[in-house]
């Protein structure tokens, strides 16, 4: 696959959408095995449906050699990302934030989630949020590692898996050591 000069981000075209899907399915379907087939399919319908549907303010790609290797959707509200307005986030999620796994250890995801900053304080954001879960220890890793930090009180329960939230504050100190 080609050098990191022949990376760049950008906003996802219509035409983009199959092979974002792809590499969405093969990003989470490692995960597969760790769920119950029933939940699986649950969550693999949501993921067809967040490529076809409406509802993210941004699809961001990473495109490598001429190839989407990655990608990530951004949000204004839980609201919008989960229909949970009762958590009370009016502020940028990220969600679904994917990279292949024949492309990782390029350091795409954190270009992502850059990308994400960017465009969270393009929209006048203090915090950009994120969800998600324990099966995914390496994701979190890297938030903890770019300086998001726990919010409890924006979790929930998706069946009996608690699903975690994570914040970045936008301004201060910690946040320039990160980005």
């Amino acid at each position: 696959m080609g050098s990191q000069l022949d990376l760049c981000v950008r906003e996802a075209a219509d035409s983009d959408r199959d092979a974002v899907l792809a590499v969405m399915l093969d990003a989470y379907g490692e995960y597969a095995g760790q769920m119950a087939a029933d939940r699986w399919q649950q969550y693999r319908e949501a993921i067809v449906q967040s490529v076809q549907g409406p509802g993210p303010v941004a699809r961001i790609v990473a495109e490598l050699a001429g190839q989407i290797v990655g990608s990530v959707q951004l949000f204004v509200s839980s609201e919008a990302a989960y229909g949970r307005p009762e958590l009370e986030i009016d502020t940028p999620i990220i969600r679904y934030l994917s990279v292949s796994p024949r492309a990782r250890g390029r350091g795409i995801a954190t270009l992502l989630i850059k990308e994400s900053v960017r465009r969270s304080l393009a929209l006048g954001s203090a915090t950009l949020h994120l969800h998600t879960s324990d099966m995914m220890a390496p994701a979190i890793r890297l938030y903890e590692r770019l300086g998001f930090e726990r919010a409890p009180d924006k979790e929930f329960y998706n069946g009996d898996i608690l699903v975690k939230s994570y914040r970045l504050h936008l301004q201060g100190p910690s946040f320039f050591t990160a980005f």
